[in-house]
């Protein structure tokens, strides 16, 4: 499966970025093999708006099957939604890897609706 972490920086021991649309970048984790690999969203964290339904796009285009990140907006969530990726919030505060480490235990719930305002605030 591949899961998707919002992250501060391209590996597995950066921390988890709690934004979704403006997180610096997502590390694509491989659960079986814990393969890596880097989306950098530099583009979204500069747009006006449309930047959780552009980071949404990312992740699925990477072939995501679920992200983990800290909080998601309505606007990115329906997006995630609509392209099937099941959405771990509350991810924050621990690194990537600690994030997928938790998610493989089975201790992410996936949410069933935002937990940010519009804009990606808490």
């Amino acid at each position: 499966m591949k899961v998707a972490v919002t992250s501060e920086g391209p590996t597995l021991d950066y921390q988890v970025d709690p934004r979704f649309g403006r997180a610096g970048g997502f590390v694509i984790v491989d659960t079986e093999t814990m393969e890596t690999t880097y989306i950098d969203n530099g583009s979204s964290q500069v747009r006006a708006q449309g930047a959780g339904i552009q980071a949404a796009e990312n992740v699925a285009n990477a072939g995501a099957q679920v992200i983990l990140t800290g909080y998601v907006g309505p606007k990115a969530f329906t997006a995630l939604a609509a392209a099937k990726i099941k959405v771990g919030q509350d991810v924050d505060g621990m690194t990537v890897r600690e994030a997928v480490e938790k998610f493989i235990r089975g201790d992410v719930p996936l949410a069933d609706a935002p937990n940010a305002q519009e804009g990606g605030g808490k």
